[in-house]
């Protein structure tokens, strides 16, 4: 085992720990990756010659932006609040009446 047994909550923090590091490393690698696209398709774009299949393919890539990078904050936000959120016990049952 990675951590002393005697200590109480010590195996979560360090998974709390550990878990966070993850989420930050898999934060960076996806923002990065989606700039690394937006870069290749506007290099793409930037070298067509006609007006009227650059602007659509301008439009196409102001919508492939806008989902990749929302797309990585609502990963990101999600992964972290499931990290991050207190655990509720469920409730014990009761009388229903």
């Amino acid at each position: 085992m990675l951590w002393p047994a005697g200590i109480p909550g010590h195996a979560a923090h360090m998974k709390r720990v550990i878990l966070s590091i993850l989420t930050t490393l898999m934060i960076v690698a996806t923002t990065l990756s989606a700039m690394v696209i937006l870069e290749r398709a506007t290099l793409y774009v930037t070298s067509i010659r006609s007006p009227l299949p650059r602007a659509g393919a301008i439009a196409a890539e102001i919508s492939l932006g806008v989902v990749l990078l929302l797309g990585t904050v609502w990963l990101a936000t999600h992964v972290v609040v499931l990290i991050f959120a207190p655990k509720q016990e469920p409730p014990e049952g009761g009388p229903l009446g």
